[in-house]
């Protein structure tokens, strides 16, 4: 590129060789105008030589060159180099699209269709996709997420379990004989383009990291069973009713907002040594009782906060919560 100027006196027209600069990228130097950085005033590059050059923030090293994009390599660089020539950057052979997507980031380099081209269109529409999803779970997050999250909160809860169903799902207890302890806790959104969006297991994986993000705590994102209507109920020897609950497998989210969930914040049980040793496998094997008390320390957790474990889809509820008389006895 030539730069064509007036001199300053007497106002002759004269030739101006284009500036040069030498980046450093990888132990490898490369020679370019920085006009062509200075064309894409957004990027790092383009601020770098632009306005940071004009604050004096960006300074070569000794030699009178440029040290930049820190921990790319030659090869991705030079590829980048395109972006600023012709707009487009072609992915060299044995790089990979998440290796180029990560130096495209740092360089604040548009990552789209329209600038990236490549043979592995799979990767390539992964890394989109996952943008999109990102996009589309923001504002699923905000529509329908937190007002759901807001309602526990206000209600003085620290966690929020919820379960998202279809527009066309229909949920019909039975208030004699409700389906297990626990259901009645967790939060139902309908909307089946939420369902749609959480059966991909890349799409709750994009979701569990912006909640990350955005500061929550104890994140489960999965699919489970969950209980529709009643199907029948079964009469067992003795009187007791057998309710049979319909299940669906639907996502679910289950989140905290809180970094010492399930512990107990306001008792502090000490644990008191006692002289007598009343353990028999201590006894047996001559532990001193002031070490017994450090094996085995008092539990952590307060026994209130634990819930009983959900029913696997198609298992039965007993109204009395007795045990089945025809179950197996447990192994002694």
């Amino acid at each position: 590129m030539v730069f064509v100027y007036e001199g300053a006196k007497d106002g002759v027209r004269s030739l101006r060789a284009p500036e040069r600069v030498t980046l450093i990228v990888d132990n490898t130097r490369f020679v370019v105008d920085p006009s062509i950085f200075t064309a894409q005033p957004n990027t790092m590059l383009g601020r770098m030589f632009g306005s940071g050059r004009e604050h004096n923030f960006t300074r070569p090293n000794e030699k009178g060159e440029f040290e930049v994009a820190e921990g790319i390599s030659s090869t991705v660089f030079r590829a980048i180099l395109d972006y600023y020539k012709s707009g487009i950057i072609r992915c060299p052979d044995g790089i990979s699209i998440p290796e180029l997507r990560e130096a495209c980031d740092y360089l604040c380099i548009s990552f789209d269709y329209s600038t990236i081209k490549c043979r592995d269109l799979s990767a390539l529409m992964h890394e989109l996709s996952n943008d999109g999803a990102r996009r589309q779970f923001e504002f699923y997050l905000e529509e329908m997420i937190l007002p759901l999250m807001v309602t526990s909160a206000q209600s003085g809860e620290r966690e929020c379990h919820i379960v998202v169903l279809t527009d066309d799902d229909v949920v019909d207890w039975d208030e004699e004989y409700p389906p297990q302890m626990g259901e009645e806790y967790s939060q139902i959104v309908y909307s089946t383009k939420l369902y749609r969006f959480f059966k991909y297991i890349e799409n709750r994986d994009v979701a569990k990291s912006v909640l990350k993000e955005r500061g929550l705590k104890k994140i489960r994102l999965g699919i489970e069973g969950y209980p529709t209507y009643k199907e029948k109920v079964k009469k067992r020897p003795g009187g007791r009713p057998e309710v049979i609950y319909n299940y669906v497998q639907r996502p679910f989210i289950r989140m905290s907002w809180e970094k010492e969930e399930g512990k107990s914040r306001h008792v502090d049980f000490q644990c008191v040594k006692s002289k007598s040793i009343t353990n028999l496998a201590a006894a047996a094997a001559d532990i001193p009782q002031d070490q017994l008390v450090e094996l085995h320390p008092g539990p952590q957790v307060d026994e209130l906060d634990i819930l009983p474990n959900h029913p696997p889809p198609g298992n039965s509820y007993h109204s009395n919560n007795e045990p089945d008389p025809d179950s197996p006895s447990p192994a002694v």
